[in-house]
């Protein structure tokens, strides 16, 4: 199989990120994987497990007074005390009225180590994740020019252009109309950018870790199209974002009118209530975060993430796209014939299991729950398998959700390890028909031309190999 030839920066980049997880591995505790509950192991326990269960109410004062007295970004540390019954706990209201998680919860995204700080992105723990939703604190970012701080009362959205009245909403103009609420995922095209060659990050939060799910909550286009009328021949939309780099990206306008939103609200809730009313959505969640586009993003479900412009704050309707920079020079598909897929906005289906997957350890054979996450940009996931040989032979996974469109799927599969070598894949379908590749089927697509080889949208299939120790690694299979 051909070797994608990557440009210097692309080389770069991935060394980088490399260098990065290595660092980020050598910080983590001497422990065992804390992912093994649930997990049944067959081989006898170990005086070692033994002493340490008999010990482990013991050492309970003594292992939460180790601990570091700062908490964990997101979290209050407070003092546990060794039985919680004995004593009162915290006065209702004393967060100041917004909570805040666990400090015994310690899960975070890592930034990639760009030259600057706010030119880069960070990546999802999806190993961590728990259920299908990603919590709105560990949402993946891609910043190009830093995170802005707006206030909503003095920001707008400009409609102008091929229209029959240009207009300018606030963001009070945007909440009079109805709106509608939806989960949907955001992937960057780039996510796993390392991983054409040769298997290079080791974590799932590396080689996965820019996509994340939210539900979210704001106005359809087509609601504003209305107000301002689209003149014949309208077939393009330029989405402008308010940050330092000003983000710009061209959108069909059919994309436009079918499925887009502009979103001001991300799992569950209304704009932060310090900047305005507090308007529910759901039950779970938060707001949106400044990080994710506070107060106006543009939602195109299952385009890549840079279309998904943050910030909003003009769109321009035209007869023809406006080839920015985000358009020509990046975000194009090399394929085997040299020529370039432009506009290749879609993310096709994907699928990855996150437990095991690389860096865990299983603590012996027995039974495990291995699961996982698949997602389509075309539509709704139809069904995952799962392979235990290395893609030799395959079985049906659980979806443990109702598919939605343009949504993540929990999946999961009850595995039995032998404690022999087994490597683990997951390969889904969507409705429309389409079944996720291989690498190597992939590589036969897009072809391996320099020096600018393809570094996006790479959707084939994940392989995890179990050594005879129960250690997971990242291979090619």
């Amino acid at each position: 199989m051909a070797s994608v030839i990557y440009d210097e920066k692309s080389r770069r980049i991935a060394a980088e990120m490399v260098a990065a997880e290595t660092r980020q591995i050598a910080q983590r505790e001497a422990q065992e994987c804390d992912c093994k509950d649930g997990m049944f192991p067959r081989s006898p326990a170990s005086r070692r497990r033994f002493l340490f269960a008999a010990g482990s109410a013991a050492s309970l004062a003594g292992s939460t007074a180790a601990l570091a007295q700062k908490a964990p970004p997101g979290a209050v540390y407070y003092d546990a005390p060794a039985d919680p019954t004995k004593e009162l706990g915290r006065a209702v209201a004393a967060d100041g009225g917004y909570g805040s998680r666990s400090q015994f919860e310690t899960e975070v995204r890592t930034r990639f180590p760009t030259a600057n700080e706010y030119t880069s992105w960070s990546f999802t723990p999806l190993d961590k994740m728990v259920g299908n939703l990603t919590a709105s604190g560990l949402h993946f970012e891609r910043h190009h020019g830093g995170i802005p701080t707006i206030d909503p009362a003095n920001h707008s959205l400009v409609v102008h252009g091929m229209v029959g009245t240009a207009k300018k909403f606030s963001m009070a103009d945007l909440k009079r109309f109805p709106s509608v609420t939806r989960k949907h995922f955001i992937e960057c095209s780039g996510n796993g950018l390392t991983e054409w060659n040769k298997p290079t990050l080791k974590t799932v939060q590396g080689t996965h870790g820019l996509l994340s799910t939210s539900e979210w909550t704001g106005v359809q286009f087509a609601t504003i199209a209305r107000e301002v009328g689209l003149k014949d021949g309208s077939s393009w939309v330029l989405a402008e974002g308010a940050d330092a780099a000003v983000m710009t990206r061209s959108i069909p306008i059919e994309k436009m009118l079918k499925d887009a939103l502009l979103v001001y609200g991300q799992n569950g809730e209304a704009i932060r209530p310090e900047q305005g009313a507090l308007l529910v959505y759901g039950q779970n969640g938060e707001a949106i975060r400044p990080e994710q586009g506070y107060p106006l993003r543009l939602l195109l479900p299952g385009y890549e993430g840079n279309t998904h412009i943050k910030w909003l704050r003009r769109l321009e309707v035209s007869d023809k796209p406006f080839m920015t920079r985000e358009e020509t020079s990046k975000y194009t598909d090399l394929l085997a014939n040299g020529k370039a897929r432009q506009f290749s906005m879609e993310m096709e289906a994907k699928s990855v299991i996150t437990f095991p997957s690389g860096e865990m350890k299983l603590p012996g054979p027995g039974f495990y729950n291995v699961s996982g996450l698949a997602w389509s940009g075309r539509g709704r996931v139809q069904s995952v398998d799962v392979s235990v040989d290395g893609g030799q032979s395959w079985r049906p996974a659980q979806l443990n959700v109702t598919p939605e469109s343009v949504c993540t799927v929990r999946f999961s599969y009850p595995w039995m390890w032998d404690g022999k070598l087994a490597i683990l894949q997951s390969r889904c379908a969507d409705e429309t028909g389409y079944i996720q590749p291989t690498l190597k089927q992939l590589i036969a697509i897009r072809g391996s031309h320099g020096p600018f080889g393809s570094i996006y949208h790479l959707n084939a299939i994940q392989s995890w190999a179990i050594d005879e120790t129960g250690s997971v690694a990242n291979v090619h299979a």
